[in-house]
């Protein structure tokens, strides 16, 4: 068996110390864009219990009247995509088109959109279990214009 040279010790050494120090300095000033160096807040904070929870809904209307809320299953995007988008949704709402092509690649046969929204649900806490005092806020609203 060999052993490492003094070289090849010193740079092993010098890795672990910035692999160290990247962690120490992430952990006080990093966000989670910083990760893995950075703190995962994701899991590492809790809400009051009595905090409402909020979530993200595309409702859209179709051209027959009806109303349908807009899930993974119709369009191939996820709630997580759309609420990681919500402030580039907010500045243009036409980006919702990419939302109804997807709608209208995965359903063909339906009837067409005409208005899609983005409504903030906040669903009502009390003790940590939903209490039914829901508040829906519209925070994009856009006219399908095809």
């Amino acid at each position: 068996m060999e052993s490492l040279t003094a070289r090849g010790r010193l740079v092993r050494v010098v890795a672990t110390l910035v692999g160290a120090g990247l962690l120490v300095a992430g952990t006080l000033v990093g966000s989670d864009d910083d990760f893995p160096f950075g703190p995962f807040r994701m899991y590492a904070t809790t809400d009051r219990l009595d905090a409402p929870v909020a979530e993200a809904l595309v409702i859209a209307k179709d051209a027959a009247g009806e109303s349908l809320v807009l899930t993974e299953r119709e369009t191939g995007i996820r709630r997580a995509e759309i609420e990681g988008q919500l402030s580039r949704f907010d500045a243009d709402p036409t980006r919702l088109s990419l939302v109804v092509d997807a709608y209208h690649r995965r359903n063909p046969e339906r009837p067409p959109l005409t208005t899609v929204s983005i409504v903030i649900r906040r669903h009502g806490m009390t003790d940590g279990r939903p209490n039914g005092d829901d508040i829906d806020e519209t925070m994009v609203d856009w006219q399908v214009t095809r």
